[in-house]
C-alpha cells in the first residue's frame, strides 16, 4: 500500500485487495451475502452506482439480476451489407483514428472500422473520457451494434467493442445474454456487456453456495437440472437447448414458490381463523327474495349466492372473490348476503373508494329496501359533524344494520356492535394495510367479500388472490343489450353529431368523455393537465355551440370541481335535465343513469384498455340498444390500434383483461403500489401463464401429501420457505 490516497491516508495495491476480498470471504458465511464491491471490477465507486441505479447491492442481487434477452453472436456481417434500418449487426474490421469533434453538449468521440469491403462510422455521445484512453487505432475489432443514418450514411452509435484478439470465442460468443443498465452506469464503462462480465466473474464465486430448493419430484419434472447449473446457464449459457431448461426450471422455482405461499397462507387461515356461523336464512333475505327484487336472478348469481351461504355457514372466515362485469349485479349479490349476516343478529359494511361511489351503493341499497325494517347509513368525509356523531353512535348500539362508506369506516371512532360481513368494492384501490383496520374492529374477523367490475386475468388472479376462493358472474340480467361500440376519426365528427341528435331526439341522454391525466388528488398545475384541462373546456364549449339552448342543454363534470358542484351537475343529468354531460373519468363509477345510450370518448388512444371498457360499462343500463364511439386522430400506434380494435371486437371484460395484462403488464394494469404483486425477477405472468398453472397444481399436490412440508423429501422446500419468508409480500386480503 502506498499513502496519499483520495480519502486522506492509503491506496491499497492490487494484492492488498486480493489478500482483503480472501479474508472477507473467509469470515462471512455466506458468499451471496457478500457486498458487490468486492467482485472483482466492481470497487467502492461501481459499487455504489450499481446500488443507486439498479438495486444490486450484494452478490445475490447480481445472481438474480437477469438477462432481459440473448442476442446471436456467432454471426458477422459486411459493412457493405449495412444498411440503416438493419437490426444489430457485429464485424470484424480495422479501427481507423480516434477523433474528438464538436465543442461542449456537441462533443462526440469517432472512429472509423474498415473490414475490407467498406467502412463504417463508429460514434459515442457519451462515457467519452471512458473510451479516449482505451481504444487502439490500428488493431482489429469485434464490433456490435445497431446501425443508424448521418447525412444519409449508416453509422455505428455506441458500438460493444471488443479487441478481437481476447475475443470469446465458442459458447460465450455464439448466445450473448443482454443485462438491463442505465445511461449513469454506461457512462461508467458499466455497459450490458460488462454487467455481463461480472456476472461470469461471479460464477466461479458461488460454486457449491446455493443449496437446492426443489425436491426430487419437482426437479424430475424439470429435466433433472441444478439449481446451480440453471444459474450458471442463464448467465453463460452453451446452447439454445439447455438455456431453455434452465430459464424453465429457474421460472418455475419463482412461481412455484410464490403460489405455495399463498396456499399455505389459505391453509392456516381455514385452519386457525375461525368465522360467524350464519346458518339462519330468515325474515329479511326472504321478504327481500320474495317482495323487493328487482328482476330474476341470472343462473351466475344463484350459483354466487350458493357458494357465500356455503361459506358463511362452514365456521371458517369466508375470503371470496367476487369478479363480475359492469352491471353484472354485483351489488346485488352484496346486498342478498349482508342480509343473510343481518338475519344471524350481525351487522355488514360495504366499502367503496369513492365518495361518488358510496353514494351510488347507498342510493342503490336505499331503493332495493324499499320500506323494509333495514336501517342503512352512509359514511363519507364529507358527512357533517352532528349526523357523523349521531350515526357512529346508533352503529356502536346496533340501530345501524348495514354502513355504507369509503375510507372514512377505517377511523377508530367508528365502532361496530356486531360487524359480521364487509364488503368490499373495487378493491384493488384499498392497500393491505387499510383493509386490515377494518376486520381489526370485530374480535372474530368478519367475512370478507371482495367485489371488482375490473375482470382480472386468469394467471393474476391466481398471483394476487390465490389465497382467496374466486366467484365470476358471467351472465349480465335479462333484457340487458350488447353495447354497440364503433371506431371514428376526427374527420367523422359532423356524423357523430348527427347520431347524437338522433339519439337526443329520441328521449336519450349522452355522456362524452375527454382524458383529464391528473384528477382531483393532483392539482400541480403541470402542462399536461393544464392542456387536458384546456381540451375539456373547449370540448364542452363547442359541445354548447353544436347543441344550443333551448333545444338542448349541456352540462360539464370533472375532478377539479368541488364536491357540491359536481353533485350538482350528476344530479341534474340523472334527473333528465341535461342531455349531454361533458366529462372526464370521474364517471368512470359510481355513475347509474338508465337513460343514458350513448358513450363518446374523445382522444380514445390515450385511455387504457380497462379505463375504455369501465367507461362503457356506464350506458347499456337501460332496456335501449346502446352505443360506445371511439373518436381518435388519424395517426395510431400499435398499441393504441390494438386497444382500439379490441374494443370493437369485444364486450367481453376478460378478453379485453387479457389484452391489456400482454399490452402494460401486471404492475401497470393493476398500479404498483397497491396491486400487492411480489417482483418477478425471470418469471412472465403471460408468456409463463402454462407454468404459472403447472407451478400452482404441483404445489397444491405438495401440500396435500404433505401439509407441515415435515417429511425428507420436502426438505429443500421446507428450508427455501423459512429463507423466504422476510422476503415475500403477500396481496393478502386478510
Amino acid at each position: 500500500m502506498r499513502a496519499n490516497g483520495p480519502y486522506g491516508c492509503f491506496v491499497f495495491t492490487d494484492a492488498v485487495k486480493v489478500v482483503a476480498r480472501s479474508f472477507y470471504f473467509s469470515t462471512v458465511q455466506d458468499v451471496l451475502a457478500s457486498p458487490i464491491e468486492y467482485l472483482k471490477g466492481v470497487g467502492p465507486q461501481r459499487g455504489e452506482l450499481l446500488r443507486k441505479e439498479l438495486g444490486i447491492a450484494t452478490f445475490r442481487d447480481l445472481l438474480f439480476h437477469f438477462p432481459f434477452r440473448y442476442i446471436d453472436r456467432s454471426r458477422f456481417h459486411k459493412v457493405r451489407e449495412i444498411t440503416e434500418d438493419a437490426q444489430q449487426v457485429q464485424l470484424r474490421g480495422v479501427l481507423g483514428a480516434v477523433k474528438m469533434i464538436g465543442e461542449k453538449q456537441g462533443r462526440r468521440l469517432v472512429a472509423s472500422l474498415n473490414d475490407g469491403t467498406g467502412t463504417i462510422e463508429l460514434v459515442w455521445f457519451k462515457g467519452i473520457r471512458w473510451l479516449v484512453g482505451s481504444l487502439k487505432p490500428g488493431e482489429e475489432y469485434i464490433v456490435f451494434g445497431k446501425p443508424a443514418s448521418f447525412r444519409g450514411k449508416p453509422n455505428l452509435p455506441h458500438p460493444e467493442m471488443e479487441l478481437a484478439s481476447t475475443w470469446e470465442h465458442g459458447i460465450d460468443a455464439s448466445l450473448q445474454p443482454v443485462y438491463n443498465t442505465t445511461e449513469k452506469l454506461a457512462a461508467k464503462g458499466l455497459t450490458g456487456r460488462a454487467i455481463w462480465k461480472l456476472a461470469k466473474a461471479l460464477l466461479p464465486q458461488i460454486a457449491g453456495q446455493l443449496p437446492e430448493t426443489l425436491g426430487r419430484d419437482q426437479l424430475h419434472l424439470l429435466g433433472g437440472i441444478s439449481r446451480e447449473e440453471a444459474f450458471r446457464q442463464v448467465h453463460a449459457p452453451q446452447d439454445p437447448e439447455r438455456l431453455e431448461v434452465a430459464r424453465r426450471r429457474l421460472k418455475f422455482e419463482e412461481l412455484f414458490f410464490i403460489q405455495l405461499g399463498l396456499l399455505r397462507q389459505k391453509q392456516a387461515t381455514q385452519r386457525n381463523v375461525h368465522g360467524h356461523v350464519f346458518t339462519q336464512v330468515g325474515e329479511r333475505l326472504n321478504t327481500f327474495y320474495t317482495k323487493h327484487l328487482p328482476f330474476e336472478l341470472t343462473g351466475a348469481q344463484k350459483r354466487v349466492v350458493k357458494e357465500i351461504r356455503k361459506d358463511m355457514g362452514s365456521g371458517r372466515q369466508m375470503n371470496r372473490l367476487l369478479q363480475g362485469d359492469v352491471g353484472s349485479g354485483k351489488t346485488l349479490v352484496g346486498l342478498l348476503s349482508m342480509l343473510i349476516a343481518l338475519d344471524n343478529g350481525f351487522q355488514g359494511a360495504l366499502m367503496a373508494p369513492t365518495e361518488i361511489l358510496a353514494q351510488q351503493h347507498f342510493a342503490t341499497l336505499t331503493r332495493m329496501l324499499g320500506g323494509m325494517p333495514v336501517v342503512v347509513r352512509l359514511l363519507t368525509g364529507s358527512t357533517k359533524t352532528a349526523e357523523r356523531k349521531s350515526l357512529l353512535t346508533a352503529l356502536r348500539l346496533g340501530e345501524v344494520h348495514i354502513i355504507v362508506g369509503t375510507h372514512a369506516l377505517l377511523e377508530d371512532r367508528v365502532v361496530f356492535h356486531k360487524l359480521g360481513l364487509v364488503v368490499i368494492d373495487e378493491q384493488h384501490r384499498f392497500g393491505v394495510a387499510q383493509r386490515a383496520r377494518l376486520w381489526a374492529k370485530s374480535e372474530v374477523p368478519p367475512h370478507v367479500l371482495v367485489m371488482t367490475a375490473t375482470p382480472i386475468p386468469r394467471t393474476l388472479a391466481m398471483t394476487l388472490y390465490g389465497d382467496l376462493d374466486t366467484s365470476i358472474i358471467d351472465e349480465m340480467p335479462p333484457g340487458r343489450k350488447p353495447i354497440r361500440t364503433v371506431h371514428r376519426y376526427d374527420g367523422s365528427r359532423n356524423a357523430v353529431f348527427g347520431f347524437m341528435e338522433q339519439e337526443i331526439a329520441l328521449g336519450r341522454q349522452i355522456y362524452v368523455v375527454y382524458p383529464l391525466i391528473e384528477e382531483s388528488e393532483k392539482k400541480d398545475g403541470s402542462p399536461s393537465a393544464t392542456q387536458d384541462l384546456k381540451d375539456l373546456t373547449d370540448g364542452f364549449e363547442s359541445m354548447s355551440r353544436r347543441f344550443p339552448l333551448p333545444n338542448y342543454a349541456v352540462g360539464i363534470v370533472h375532478g377539479r370541481m368541488d364536491q357540491a358542484t359536481k353533485d350538482y351537475e350528476m344530479m341534474r343529468f340523472k334527473k333528465g335535465e341535461t342531455n349531454i354531460l361533458v366529462a372526464t373519468t370521474v364517471i368512470e363509477v359510481g355513475v347509474d343513469v338508465p337513460n343514458a345510450s350513448v358513450m363518446v370518448i374523445e382522444n380514445a388512444e390515450r385511455f387504457g384498455l380497462s379505463q375504455l371498457h369501465q367507461l362503457r360499462g356506464r350506458v347499456g343500463r337501460g332496456a335501449d340498444q346502446s352505443y360506445c364511439i371511439l373518436m381518435t386522430g388519424d395517426k395510431l400506434g400499435n398499441d393504441a390500434r390494438t386497444r382500439i380494435e379490441t374494443m370493437v371486437r369485444t364486450n367481453d371484460g376478460f378478453v379485453i383483461a387479457e389484452t391489456d395484462l400482454r399490452l402494460r403488464g401486471p404492475g401497470d394494469l393493476l398500479g404498483t403500489q397497491q396491486s400487492g404483486l411480489p417482483q418477478l425477477r425471470i418469471a412472465d405472468l403471460v408468456e409463463d401463464a402454462a407454468l404459472l398453472q403447472q407451478a400452482r397444481q404441483v404445489a397444491m399436490r405438495v401440500l396435500e401429501e404433505d401439509p407441515a412440508l415435515t417429511e425428507p423429501r420436502h426438505a429443500p422446500i421446507a428450508n427455501a420457505m423459512r429463507e423466504r419468508a422476510d422476503e415475500v409480500v403477500w396481496g393478502r386480503i386478510s
